[in-house]
């Protein structure tokens, strides 16, 4: 199986604060590889460092074989144009704690504008495609309702819908779930075990022990920016070796 995300010693820093220290670590193309650890870990800085919304200060991270945000000649690294990372971005769909929906545009235009904005698809063509892509996610009914008029959890629903429309080979999943009332995870994790069955290659940070237990095929334990211990899922949660994350797991679960 060819690796899809590759991190080599991936260090970021905020002045002298260092939040990532040599991160090293593989996604396999398919696999549903979940990120855990107590907030300030560096598990969400690591996500936006795949996609280069954060630039990372030392180290290498390719996506499907590509050099994320640089291109290098001969030793030295050139960061890309906005516009380069930008095509880059296009292949790797993010989805965030807070949903980040259009207001002003219903559930349909919200998953309709980047298709339409940036890869020039048809308005009729990306709006078919966004009736399908709510209808699979559960939300055919409600095309024409703004975001204000959706629960939280339908509104992540939507930002799914959203980042699926441009095709993507990756997902990011940012705790998707966290923000929502517990009664409606639930909607949003049938919504991830779904595009995790049909092959969509996930990395996801998330609080949520079942849903990696139960979907994930790769579990990396993250703390003072450095990952502690990795592994199978169910083996991880069930018998983990180290003290610290034996410490987490202990509250958590």
């Amino acid at each position: 199986m060819s690796v899809m995300v590759k991190s080599e010693g991936v260090h970021k820093s905020y002045g002298s604060v260092e939040v990532l220290k040599g991160i090293d670590l593989e996604v396999r193309k398919g696999e549903v590889f979940c990120l855990i650890g107590p907030s300030g870990s560096g598990k969400s800085t690591f996500l936006r460092c795949i996609n280069h919304l954060e630039k990372i200060n030392a180290g290498r991270l390719y996506v499907d074989g590509e050099l994320v945000g640089y291109r290098q000649k001969g030793d030295k690294l050139y960061e890309l144009k906005d516009s380069e990372v930008a095509l880059q971005r296009r292949d790797i769909g993010m989805v965030f704690q807070r949903f980040n929906l259009f207001p002003h545009m219903t559930a349909a235009e919200n998953v309709m504008e980047a298709p339409i904005q940036v890869k020039g698809v048809s308005k009729a063509a990306a709006k078919e495609r966004a009736h399908h892509l709510l209808e699979r996610v559960g939300l055919g009914d409600k095309a024409r309702n703004y975001p204000a008029q959706l629960s939280g959890g339908q509104q992540q629903r939507v930002a799914i819908a959203r980042a699926l429309a441009m095709d993507p080979k990756l997902m990011l999943f940012d705790e998707p779930t966290s923000a929502l009332d517990p009664e409606l995870v639930g909607d949003v994790l049938d919504v991830m075990r779904d595009l995790a069955e049909s092959g969509m290659t996930m990395v996801v940070v998330t609080h949520e022990m079942g849903f990696a237990r139960e979907v994930g095929d790769n579990l990396v334990f993250m703390d003072g920016g450095v990952v502690v211990e990795s592994g199978d899922p169910r083996e991880v949660l069930n018998n983990p070796r180290h003290e610290r994350t034996q410490s987490f797991l202990s509250k958590v679960l």
